[in-house]
């Protein structure tokens, strides 16, 4: 592959990547209650307990079932602790930043957006890891798009975010083909923005994942050029804990992911019954085609497991990936910052 730097993005977007981090902290403590639970968070209190602080789950998944019949509540009183829902979930990057701000305790996010910012001094360790989701991220290209192969790219434009899923599945693909990165036009979005710039046409491809690939697909507008299986993805999904809690409160992060890897559990047996959670209709809602889709790529995924060793080996090559793609300036290693989840007190279920 070329080792010439790819092609200076064009930045179809006028609100720069750091809007994305102060959209999350914003609605990361700044109410007096939010205040109280960091203050809560950080030394814990004998008669209220612990809060741990994580980003609102919205209206899909077993986060957004356990807040809605109570179970999470539940599973983490038993450690004395209790939830508070801190902004809203979203790219790792942002949250990332939030947690080293001391103003988030935990977050999900991807391996790939994790290497990126355990490169910036971090303060946090992950502690679970999902298998990649090979059905739900990839390249999209429109329905009647004349792109057939990543070899069509050449010369084309490409929408990714900046250091994360999307560029590292863009890059992957290229190196799949053979293509040197820089005969592709990378145009940094955010996800958030990139739904309209790619119906409209602007860019010629769209790099993302299941969040975004699931409503583009519903519409009959979008399809993928290339999946994550056909990438050979190792874009694993990560949980993060923010080091001086983890420190002062093993046994709820311990109790913590023993509710997600069961709850997730279920979801793999139900996947409709963490679809629209708290309602059919609005905004926040997945109507009958994209729960389809969803539920369909739900049931080929997995649940969150302890890091293992084979995990680890699989976040070095995402790391030596990203370094001699010029993601990362340097090689990030990732085992300083993975915490053995088995290895913590308390009770696992």
């Amino acid at each position: 592959m070329s080792s010439r730097s790819p092609r200076r993005p064009r930045l179809v977007s006028v609100v720069a990547f750091a809007s994305a981090a102060l959209i999350v902290l914003t609605g990361c403590g700044s109410s007096a209650k939010d205040t109280k639970d960091a203050k809560t968070s950080a030394a814990g209190d004998g008669k209220a307990g612990v809060t741990l602080r994580i980003p609102d789950p919205g209206n899909n998944g077993v986060l957004a079932r356990g807040k809605k019949d109570g179970s999470l509540d539940a599973a983490l009183a038993k450690v004395n602790a209790k939830v508070a829902w801190t902004g809203s979930a979203g790219p790792f990057a942002p949250a990332a930043q939030a947690i080293n701000a001391g103003q988030l305790d935990a977050a999900l996010g991807s391996i790939t957006s994790a290497v990126a910012a355990l490169g910036q001094k971090p303060s946090f360790k992950l502690f679970g890891a999902t298998a990649p989701d090979l059905a739900g991220e990839g390249i999209l290209v429109k329905s009647d798009s004349k792109i057939h192969s990543i070899q069509d790219l050449v010369g084309k434009k490409v929408a990714c975010s900046q250091g994360g899923t999307s560029e590292y599945l863009l890059l992957a693909a290229l190196r799949q083909a053979g293509i040197p990165a820089d005969k592709v036009e990378r145009v940094y979005l955010r996800a958030d923005q990139t739904a309209p710039v790619f119906s409209a046409g602007q860019v010629d491809a769209w790099a993302t994942w299941a969040t975004y690939s699931v409503p583009a697909l519903a519409s009959g507008n979008a399809r993928f050029l290339a999946d994550g299986r056909a990438l050979g993805s190792d874009n694993y999904s990560v949980w993060a804990v923010r080091n001086a809690f983890a420190d002062k409160h093993p046994d709820v992060i311990k109790a913590f992911y023993a509710y997600l890897h069961d709850a997730g559990t279920r979801e793999l047996a139900d996947p409709a019954a963490y679809i629209n959670v708290f309602t059919d209709s609005g905004p926040t809602a997945y109507g009958a085609e994209p729960k389809r889709i969803q539920i369909d790529f739900t049931r080929q995924g997995a649940t969150v497991e302890p890091i293992r060793p084979a995990d680890v080996d699989r976040f070095g090559k995402v790391a030596r990936f990203f370094l001699e793609q010029k993601v990362t300036p340097a090689l990030v290693d990732v085992k300083p910052h993975l915490l053995d989840v088995d290895s913590l007190p308390g009770a696992a279920g």
